[in-house]
């Protein structure tokens, strides 16, 4: 049931990642091309909260609670579904922790970026 359950977590973790890549992609495509919803202020928000909590967990120095409870429900075991296993590899990087720092600032700072070049739209609209 642990293995189970930390194989969720990793598939909401990888969700996670999936919208705050994804997520700035779709910003960009959609400035271009003039695709409204890209310009949603909730969609847009929530976006960059994502991207600067994962932003401040790394300056502060903290790991990710899904990465800790993922952890924590697998212990020492290697066991991971096959889903598991490539999610786990795709996301997860051995590289210094001021690498990551350095990306997760930058990204931010790209995606308030947006906020300028393409911002959101904040009126409501009548339907």
């Amino acid at each position: 049931m642990a293995l189970l359950l930390a194989d969720l977590i990793l598939i909401i973790h990888f969700a996670f990642v999936v919208f705050v890549v994804g997520g700035l992609g779709l910003i960009w495509a959609g400035a271009a091309l003039g695709w409204r919803w890209v310009r949603n202020i909730w969609f847009r928000a929530a976006h960059l909260a994502a991207i600067l909590f994962v932003a401040a967990e790394a300056l502060a120095g903290v790991w990710c609670p899904l990465t800790v409870w993922e952890d924590a429900l697998r212990g020492r075991t290697e066991d991971k579904s096959f889903i598991a296993r490539w999610i786990h590899r795709v996301m997860y990087y051995d590289f210094p922790d001021w690498v990551f720092t350095v990306a997760y600032v930058a990204f931010a700072a790209a995606v308030a970026a947006m906020f300028w070049l393409a911002p959101p739209d904040r009126r409501r609209r009548r339907t």
